[in-house]
């Protein structure tokens, strides 16, 4: 199945907009004009408006912030500044502060050279494909007679306590009358968002915490380190005989986990064993789960055997919450380790679905190994292919080449190819009982790819 990314959004990708720092469309300009229009499009009625920005530890950071908050106190809106604090920490102080918009400058998982802005509605959900077309529309245009007047200019504050909210509204997650005492956890903040709330979290809930990247440089984010690289996570397990590592990504919305042999957990396996803990509890709203097209088939095969469904949505974390929220469920998330846990938080949030995982722990009392890996996975291989310019996706060489692999894998197998909404890239996935079969189909299409992509550049 090929999905590309189809959208009119110049500007916004999957999550938010997202590029180098410094190069269009992460400008400065860019940044102003964005707070301008999103400030002018949530103006709505006669009270103080309030916009909560927040950001990672990216040194572009300090560029983006001062040109967002101009623009937003350009459209009249008092902006209460955070500073570093993962991303779900901001959709809950947008909730909590009564704010009508919340901001997030972050690139993820991306390196530092990268940033990106998301945007947060009052209800601190991520904002609608239509919402974001309706800024971009007013970014193209004449906003100046739109503006504020003088006096109607927003004031900029920062909100000291920001940090401690949301500890203490993450420690909150954790089941009443259970403690971390007597566990060892390693925990990779990736030198981002969370580098002091996470490890805090885990301190005051009683683990002895073992802290790896938590001395951010503005450099340094994701640099071999993060659920982008979790080698290094189970590497330290190991070392130190923790009991469980725990990886971040640069704005914390998404987790991976090692168990105590350094063997690394996804999230599917994080989203099964949530599934199967909240519903034998009678937790689990809806008749299953929602995760994307990328989860693995075995997670499906597992919530079945359990008489539960996987809804399946296209990739992105946001379209998960949708999903979520217009089914009334309140478990979701990807393969990649964004966990939506609606109970708590209205978007990814890897400390608190960690949080989750460590209680399942305590109350078993028995090792990550036994108590974690809920379902045997199928085969699945999952390559990237970059490219410049035009998509590869339409040459007929690689048409002909994905119906073969599909044929090849029959009915036993999926095979998904999807352009990424974040980079030029295209990512090629399949997955089926044959593991041999799997690598060649993957390795086949990939080289078409790279071919036809590489003819498009020449061409160009």
């Amino acid at each position: 199945m090929v999905q590309p990314v189809t959208t009119s959004r110049n500007l916004f990708g999957t999550d938010g907009i997202r590029g180098t720092a410094n190069i269009h469309p992460m400008t400065a300009e860019i940044a102003l004009r964005l707070g301008q229009a999103a400030g002018l499009l949530f103006t709505r009625g006669a009270h103080r408006h309030r916009v909560v920005i927040g950001k990672d530890t990216r040194l572009s950071g300090y560029m983006l912030e001062p040109a967002l908050t101009a623009g937003f106190i350009g459209a009249g809106m008092d902006v209460t500044l955070v500073g570093p604090l993962p991303t779900p920490a901001i959709a809950m102080l947008t909730r909590s502060l009564r704010a009508d918009l919340g901001v997030m400058i972050s690139a993820s998982h991306n390196p530092f050279e990268d940033n990106g802005i998301k945007l947060f509605d009052p209800d601190g959900c991520k904002l609608s494909d239509a919402t974001e077309r309706r800024i971009e529309a007013l970014m193209a245009g004449d906003m100046s007679h739109r503006l504020a007047a003088s006096r109607a200019l927003g004031r900029a504050a920062r909100l000291e306590d920001a940090a401690g909210r949301y500890i203490e509204a993450a420690k909150a997650t954790f089941p009443r009358g259970l403690r971390l005492d007597g566990l060892k956890i390693v925990i990779d903040c990736a030198h981002g968002a969370a580098y002091r709330v996470a490890p805090t979290v885990l301190w005051e809930l009683g683990a002895t915490v073992i802290p790896l990247g938590v001395t951010p440089d503005g450099f340094n984010i994701n640099r071999d380190c993060g659920s982008t690289v979790p080698e290094h996570l189970c590497a330290q397990v190991l070392e130190h005989g923790a009991d469980l590592g725990i990886a971040l990504d640069g704005d914390a919305d998404r987790v991976l986990l090692a168990d105590e042999h350094g063997e690394l957990i996804d999230g599917d396996q994080i989203l099964a064993l949530i599934a199967r803990s909240w519903a034998a509890s009678g937790r689990l709203n809806g008749d299953g789960i929602v995760a994307t097209v990328m989860s693995n088939l075995g997670l499906e095969r597992f919530l079945a055997s359990r008489g539960l469904l996987l809804h399946r949505t296209k990739v992105g974390d946001r379209y998960v919450a949708e999903k979520m929220r217009a089914d009334g469920m309140n478990v979701g998330g990807e393969q990649s380790g964004h966990m939506i846990l609606s109970d708590y938080a209205t978007t990814g949030d890897g400390l608190v679905a960690a949080l989750q995982v460590l209680a399942v722990l305590v109350t078993q009392d028995r090792p990550a190994s036994e108590v974690v890996r809920v379902f045997t996975p199928l085969p699945q291989v999952l390559r990237n292919v970059r490219f410049s310019g035009t998509s590869p996706l339409g040459a007929r060489p690689v048409r002909a080449a994905v119906a073969a692999a599909e044929a090849r894998l029959g009915s036993s197998g999926r095979l998904l190819i999807r352009e990424s909404g974040t980079e030029p890239l295209v990512r090629v996935m399949a997955e089926a009982e044959d593991e041999a079969l799997v690598a060649e189909v993957v390795d086949g299409l990939c080289a078409t790819i790279a071919d036809a992509a590489q003819v498009a550049a020449d061409a160009a």
